[in-house]
């Protein structure tokens, strides 16, 4: 019987309470004793949908049976009653159980497989009415999978666990475990309480485990609300300091961890978590884990969830890969390279020594075409050794595991042997290179000659071990071949005897071996000369069964035969998985260096095809790109024969601004050049060569992005309260080494409420943050701000018109737009005539109505500009004050004026003003 875990919160599918059976149902009285059983394993797993094995089928039954009918599709019905009701089942044949755990797992439920554990010829010699054994031999949640088909072979299957402490202003530093028990990745690391929400959205996990008290933290509920993955509490009791590093030592087999490096005690609470989660879900199975690695505070550019979704970098808005940044730069050939390069992607580096050695890494493989495309080619066949290793390490790997481990240790020694004595090897490729060797090539030798060219799946399937390589096993085979060719020869010579040329001798599990003919000759066996030879079974409804002396003996042969050779085959395969799992720390190092190499070709086989350069990253405060891309977009457009149009963005505040303003109509391509800089920047820091002609970017801390609109209606938050808590995030931890890319910054409220947010946030970026940011617009007001920001500049995209149309020629530009063109885009959007016409006339009063108000508002007159605005700095005037201010204003027609100019116009005046004497 399995210990019950603690109980999740699934995200999707059901709740917790949705599985926990009542107390009228799981009361055993009056039932049957296979339904007592149930029951009893049931009340052990309430939190969990049991698969009760029964002959072919795993069985749901009571709640269980309705959840999974739902969830599955299955057709749900009845098998007897219980507490004077109906009790609804329903069940998935166990040869498809996979099938169906992973449409559960996906839905975010979890499953508790009970298995017969007992021969059922052992429970008949019990009594009539004894019930087979049974016991839960594991618990399949979505963060401890291991299977290949439930899982997906391009990205990790995260256990994130989280522990804390409190520090000295009563706050909390949260430690962070990071397992996949599917390749034996294991990391450790701690994150300040302000950006916990980012480094869980960063690693993407698919389960994650925490304590009762973590989980309850008010302050934390609207973060559990918000997480895509299963959140399971577990009891506070078991996850003190002292027990969590036992189970890390008795993991690893250390006296100490000193050896690991120093963790904090948050770090140590985490992974104590993970284990104990592990520990329960695998019934005491111990996964093969790397040990810890201690990943340093701030080793990778921060981008918090919002900026994750905004920028799209592994999943689109909408949840798929493709269309994703991801997608659009994966050239990996191998499964264990995508899963890393969707790791690197999610957290770039900020370390610039590591980013370099990257890109050289790559260089060399643009430069040396030939080495490139023989590494892809050996990488393509190299299957996955890290899953396949987990899968033997938990006792669940067959033959083709071991055949998996065989041919990309191969791969790993064709390529070693490949990069050995190359001239000029990076410091990256010559690491990899040397982890390539850390497996004895005796293994591979012994793992060629052991196993034959076609496996099966499972081990107990048995015909696994190539012939001739175990005489043992070949004379047992052999024995029960020819067991089978007597078989062939005593069914001719009964058919003779009898004169039946129908007579068959068969096999099933019932009966073992019989003979079978017609019911017309079974009657003349029972009475005739094949009385004394023929021993009768069975009569069916047209033919009748026997056995015979010689034919019960036959039989023990060939069973005997069949047992023996299976019984070899299965002592061979622990010797050769113990002979695995005794350097499973060399495979481990073997399947990283693979992956590196990978995911180095992988972005230098695309730099190759799409003319991507190398960027130059600095400890500056830079940011010069020129001719830069859209990866995506690009792409796109390259399968459409459409071209892209290259733009430069400078905001290195050498000449220019830090901050870029960008108006522009709409569709002009404001949104595509905002996004496109920032996905350079996190190429850059991941170690790939970027879109473009030329790059030369300080290092960047932090990316912050608030693109688009959405509702967040439950939690009861409208667009703009959305774009608001987002703009305040970014105003709050922007430093000056950070990058930011704001679009349209107050245009989900009022006019003037909007255009006073934007500016004072255009303000505060400048004054107090004093990042590269760029800031699109649709407030012309904001233009203005040029002529008192040092470091602010304008830029708008190019449009052009002929004949009443409007042409978007997506050319970033410095200056600032006429207007936004917006009735164009409505009439490219299909809207109809009518309301186009009427639209027109409506803008154009409004416009003469803007112009001819006498009293326009003086924005700095407005409490909030004038509390952050800095005064201006005027040019010394050319002309005597008085003469200045009198021209200033002769030259102002108010009733031409727009209002941007007119603003322009207040400020010209003002600063005049403030030259006199």
């Amino acid at each position: 019987m399995s210990q019950r875990p603690a109980r999740s919160v699934p995200k999707t599918g059901a709740a917790p309470s949705d599985y926990t059976t009542s107390a009228a149902i799981l009361d055993t009285a009056g039932a049957t004793p296979m339904m007592a059983q149930y029951i009893e394993i049931k009340a052990a797993n309430t939190d969990c949908l049991l698969f009760y094995r029964m002959g072919d089928f795993y069985e749901l039954f009571f709640e269980d049976a309705e959840i999974a009918s739902r969830a599955l599709g299955i057709v749900l019905t009845k098998r007897g009653k219980h507490a004077g009701a109906d009790i609804p089942m329903c069940g998935v044949p166990v040869e498809r159980s996979d099938d169906y755990l992973s449409r559960l797992i996906a839905l975010g439920h979890r499953v508790a497989v009970c298995a017969q554990t007992e021969d059922p010829a052992e429970a008949k010699k019990r009594g009539p009415r004894s019930v087979v054994r049974r016991e839960v031999v594991r618990l399949v949640t979505p963060g401890t999978i291991t299977e290949d088909r439930l899982l997906d072979p391009a990205r990790a299957n995260v256990l994130l666990a989280i522990g804390r402490r409190k520090v000295a202003d009563a706050s909390f530093v949260y430690g962070l475990a990071v397992l996949d028990i599917s390749t034996g990745r294991f990391s450790l690391s701690e994150v300040p309480g302000t950006e916990l929400g980012a480094a869980i959205a960063r690693h993407e996990p698919r389960e994650i485990v925490l304590s009762e008290v973590i989980h309850a933290d008010p302050a934390l509920a609207r973060l559990w609300r918000e997480i895509p993955a299963p959140v399971t509490p577990l009891p506070q009791g078991e996850l003190e300091p002292a027990s969590a590093e036992r189970r890390i030592k008795a993991q690893f087999g250390v006296s100490t961890l000193d050896g690991f490096g120093q963790f904090g005690r948050a770090e140590i609470a985490a992974a104590g978590a993970a284990l104990l989660y592990v520990e329960r879900t695998q019934i005491g199975a111990r996964p093969t884990l790397s040990p810890p690695t201690r990943e340093a505070t701030g080793a990778t550019l921060a981008i918090d969830a919002s900026t994750r979704a905004n920028l799209e970098l592994t999943r689109t808005l909408s949840g798929e890969r493709r269309g994703s940044l991801l997608d659009a730069i994966d050239r990996t050939v191998s499964a264990s390279g995508a899963r890393l390069l969707a790791e690197q992607l999610a957290g770039p580096l900020t370390d610039l020594a590591a980013i370099h050695r990257r890109h050289a890494a790559v260089a060399y493989l643009v430069e040396d075409g030939p080495l490139r495309t023989l590494c892809r080619e050996i990488l393509a066949r190299a299957p996955d050794l890290a899953r396949a290793l987990s899968r033997l390490g938990l006792g669940r790997g067959g033959p083709r595991d071991l055949a998996a481990l065989r041919d990309g240790l191969d791969a790993a020694q064709g390529l070693a042997a490949r990069l050995d004595g190359l001239v000029g090897l990076p410091d990256d490729l010559a690491s990899l290179a040397e982890r390539l060797l850390a497996v004895d090539a005796e293994l591979v030798s012994s793992l060629h000659a052991a196993l034959a060219d076609d496996l099966p799946l499972k081990r107990t399937d048995g015909g696994f071990v190539r012939a001739g390589h175990d005489p043992q096993i070949d004379e047992a085979r052999l024995l029960g071949q020819d067991s089978r060719k007597v078989i062939a020869a005593l069914q001719s010579r009964y058919a003779e005897e009898t004169g039946c040329r129908t007579l068959r001798i068969k096999h099933n599990n019932m009966l073992g071996y019989y003979i079978e003919v017609p019911q017309s000759v079974g009657e003349g066996c029972l009475k005739g000369v094949m009385r004394e030879t023929f021993i009768h079974r069975q009569t069916m409804v047209d033919a009748m069964r026997f056995t015979s002396v010689e034919l019960g003996e036959l039989e023990g042969r060939i069973a005997g035969a069949s047992d023996r050779a299976l019984a070899l085959e299965s002592a061979l395969f622990d010797a050769l998985s113990s002979r695995i799992l005794a350097q499973a720390a060399g495979i481990a190092n073997v399947a990283e260096a693979l992956a590196g190499l990978d995911v180095a070709s992988s972005h230098a086989d695309l730099a190759v095809e799409r003319d991507w350069r190398r960027p130059v990253v600095d400890d500056g405060y830079g940011f010069v790109v020129e001719g830069g891309r859209h990866p995506v977009v690009e792409a796109a457009l390259r399968q459409s024969g459409e071209p892209f149009i290259a733009n430069d963005c400078d905001l290195s505040g050498e000449g220019r601004g830090r901050i870029r303003l960008i108006t522009g109509p709409n569709m002009g391509g404001k949104s595509t050049y905002l996004r496109q800089n920032a996905l350079i920047a996190v190429l850059a820091q991941i170690g790939a060569f970027v879109p473009a002609a030329h790059v030369r970017l300080g290092l960047v801390d932090r990316l912050f992005s608030r693109v688009g609109a959405a509702d967040d209606l439950a939690r009861g938050q409208s667009t703009f309260m959305v774009e608001m808590v987002e703009t305040a995030a970014i105003l709050n931890q922007a430093t000056r080494r950070s990058l930011v890319i704001l679009d349209e910054i107050g245009r989900g409220t009022a006019t003037f409420d909007g255009l006073s947010i934007a500016w004072a946030c255009l303000e505060h970026l400048h004054e107090q943050n004093g990042c590269r940011a760029l800031f699109a617009t649709h407030f012309h007001e904001l233009t203005a701000l040029g002529q008192r920001l040092a470091h602010l500049d304008n830029a708008t995209l190019k449009v052009a018109e002929h004949k009443g149309e409007v042409v978007f020629l997506h050319e970033v530009v410095p200056g600032v737009a006429e207007r936004s063109y917006g009735l164009q885009v409505a009439r490219l959007a299909g809207l109809p005539a009518g309301v186009i016409a009427r639209a027109g006339s409506i803008l154009k009063n409004l416009e003469k109505a803007e112009r001819d108000r006498p009293v326009r508002p003086r924005i700095d007159d407005l409490p909030l500009f004038a509390a952050l605005a800095p005064p201006p700095l005027p040019e010394a005037p050319a002309e005597p004050p008085d003469d200045a201010l009198r021209l200033a204003l002769d030259d102002i027609d108010p009733d031409a004026l727009t209002p941007r100019e007119a603003l322009e116009a207040l400020y010209k005046l003002k600063a005049v003003q403030s030259a006199r004497p």
